[in-house]
């Protein structure tokens, strides 16, 4: 009995600081917003916060650029899984075979996730200015001039610009995610169809698609979160405008929040994103359980 409250303690002890930081850094700060999702605020110390109820919610969801943020966010999903997920896989794919050259490869692949989010974004700025950026400018010497166009000031071609290079950047990260489902399967099953006379395109669907269905799954729900909280490649490269039109759900809270000085209307919108992933990642994994 003496040994086990011993271990119950020291079992405490071992993980009290993880929860502590559990605590104070994602615990906390959510009770925080979900608090002040309900007062009026400007984010001064000195103004006293006033109790509205679901004023701000209301708001929120009475608000047209909470909807079009959420289009475009909706945006970024079909991209993730139309453009990145295929992508990725066919990725992961090569760096996983048995082809000259794969080191270079798996490094060229994974650089741009190395670089800083908001640098990236800069460069892309400069590189789809209409006027003297490099886009337009080889559309141009290719003789396709009208295809040059204001990439990141027209209404949801500037959306569409950001999501393409969303997908440039996080392909190497997700590539990684699908790398580890192909190495996991093993090669005696690929051996066995080899002999039972099974096309590659076959083998791809009947056993190196449905083995790796805990690589989709990963991949969705990173996705489906990291599609609705984007923020720093959006913010870099269009900032929500114009007018607007390419919002997204963070950028709007930020523009509440700090540029308005609504900060319980911009946690009300955080709010708003937390539950939606949840929500979405939740039934995503329980769909997926349900096939199982």
């Amino acid at each position: 009995m003496v040994k086990k409250r011993k271990n119950l303690v020291w079992s405490i002890a071992f993980i009290l600081p993880a929860l502590s930081l559990l605590f104070v850094f994602l615990l906390y700060p959510v009770f925080e917003a979900v608090k002040l999702s309900f007062y009026k605020w400007t984010g001064i110390a000195s103004a006293k916060p006033i109790f509205i109820g679901l004023e701000n919610y209301k708001a929120v969801f009475q608000s047209p650029n909470f909807w079009l943020s959420m289009r475009n966010a909706l945006f970024f999903m079909i991209g993730g899984f139309l453009i990145l997920m295929p992508l990725a896989f066919l990725l992961a794919k090569i760096i996983t075979s048995s082809i000259r050259g794969v080191k270079f490869f798996k490094v060229s692949y994974y650089l741009p996730v190395m670089l800083p989010v908001t640098a990236v974004g800069l460069i892309w700025v400069y590189m789809l200015q209409p006027d003297w950026g490099l886009v337009n400018s080889l559309l141009e010497k290719v003789g396709l001039s009208e295809w040059a166009m204001n990439w990141l000031g027209t209404p949801t071609l500037n959306v569409v610009s950001v999501v393409l290079v969303n997908e440039w950047i996080f392909a190497g990260f997700n590539m990684l995610i699908f790398a580890a489902g192909l190495v996991s399967i093993p090669q005696d099953v690929y051996e066995s169809a080899k002999i039972d006379g099974a096309s590659k395109f076959k083998t791809l669907i009947y056993i190196t698609l449905p083995l790796m269905k805990e690589s989709f799954k990963v991949f969705s729900v990173l996705c489906i979160c990291g599609c609705l909280k984007t923020f720093d490649l959006m913010f870099a490269m269009t900032g929500g405008g114009p007018n607007h039109t390419s919002e997204v759900p963070a950028t709007l809270l930020y523009t509440e929040a700090f540029s308005s000085k609504n900060f319980g209307r911009g946690n009300a919108i955080g709010v708003v994103i937390l539950v939606l992933g949840m929500v979405l990642s939740i039934g995503l994994n329980k769909a997926m359980k349900s096939e199982d």
